[in-house]
C-alpha cells in the first residue's frame, strides 16, 4: 500500500512503488533545517541528512549519531498484523524521544514526496520537472498552544509548529514566507490545472440513479451518525514516538 497526506498531489504514474521487495517500508527523508525540528540535536548542530556532508555529525557523538529519518507524509508499505502487533509492543515500553522511531525503513528518490521545505532549503536536490509527487506543507511558523487546545502534539503548553497557510493552493496567496517563488508558483499553478480537470472527476459520468443512490445512501450515514457526533472525546496522551 502507499499512504500520502491530504495535502498531497501525484503528477505522475508511481505504479513502480507497489513492486517494491517486502518487508521494508519505503519513504523519502526528511529535513531537519526547518525551525520545527529545533528541539532536535540535528537542528541544533546544523546537521542535515539532505546534505550530511555540508555540517558534519560530530565525531565526538557517532554514538549518538541519529538514523535515517523520513518524512511521514507518504510512504509504501506491506500491512502485517505481525508487524503491528510487535510495533504497538514496542511503543508501549519505550520512552519518548525527539523523533519517532523509523528503523527498517529504506529511503527513495526525493521525487515521491517533495516538500516544498526542499525548494528552499535543498534546491541542488531538486529537478521540479521530475517531481511526481508534491507534498504541499511548509510547517514554519510557531504559536503557544495552551492545555485546552487540540493540537498535533501530546503535550501541553509548550512551543509548537503550524503549516503556513499559504502552502496550500487551495490557501494560496503567494504573500507567506518562500511562497513568492516561481518553482512554488509553478506546482501550485499544476495542482489547480488538476483539480479544474472534470475529466478526471470521477463522477462526471455517473447516471441519474446512481447520483440518486449515493444520495439516499449519503442521507442515511448522516442520520445514523447524528445520534454520536456530539459525545464527548477522550483524549489519550501519547510519547512524541507515536
Amino acid at each position: 500500500m502507499v499512504y500520502m497526506d491530504a495535502d498531497i498531489q501525484v503528477f505522475d504514474n508511481i505504479d513502480n512503488l507497489f513492486h517494491m521487495s517486502d518487508g521494508y517500508l519505503y519513504a523519502v527523508m526528511d529535513c531537519f533545517c526547518e525551525k520545527t525540528w529545533s528541539h532536535t540535536p540535528q537542528y541544533n548542530i546544523g546537521y542535515c541528512q539532505q546534505c550530511p556532508d555540508k555540517v558534519c555529525w560530530p565525531a565526538e557523538m557517532e554514538k549518538q549519531r541519529p538514523a535515517l529519518y523520513f518524512n511521514a507524509g507518504m510512504f509504501a508499505f506491506e500491512p502485517s498484523k505481525l508487524t503491528f502487533d510487535s510495533m504497538m509492543e514496542t511503543l508501549m515500553s519505550t520512552a519518548p524521544t525527539p523523533v519517532a522511531e523509523q528503523k527498517m525503513y529504506i529511503p527513495i528518490p526525493l521525487v515521491y514526496n517533495l516538500v516544498l521545505a526542499m525548494l528552499w532549503r535543498h534546491p541542488e536536490n531538486v529537478d521540479v520537472e521530475r517531481v511526481k509527487v508534491a507534498h504541499y506543507c511548509a510547517a514554519v511558523s510557531v504559536f503557544f498552544a495552551s492545555a485546552c487546545q487540540i493540537v498535533y502534539c501530546c503535550v501541553v503548553n509548550k512551543i509548537l509548529q503550524t503549516d503556513v497557510k499559504g502552502s496550500k493552493p487551495w490557501k494560496f496567496t503567494g504573500k507567506e514566507p518562500n511562497m513568492q517563488r516561481e518553482d512554488i508558483q509553478k506546482l501550485v499553478k499544476k495542482w489547480w490545472e488538476i483539480y479544474n480537470d472534470d475529466s478526471m472527476d470521477f463522477r462526471s459520468n455517473e447516471t441519474r440513479a446512481e447520483t440518486e443512490s449515493r444520495s439516499e445512501l449519503q442521507h442515511i450515514t448522516d442520520k445514523a451518525l447524528r445520534g454520536v457526533m456530539y459525545r464527548p472525546v477522550h483524549v489519550l496522551p501519547a510519547p512524541p514516538a507515536a
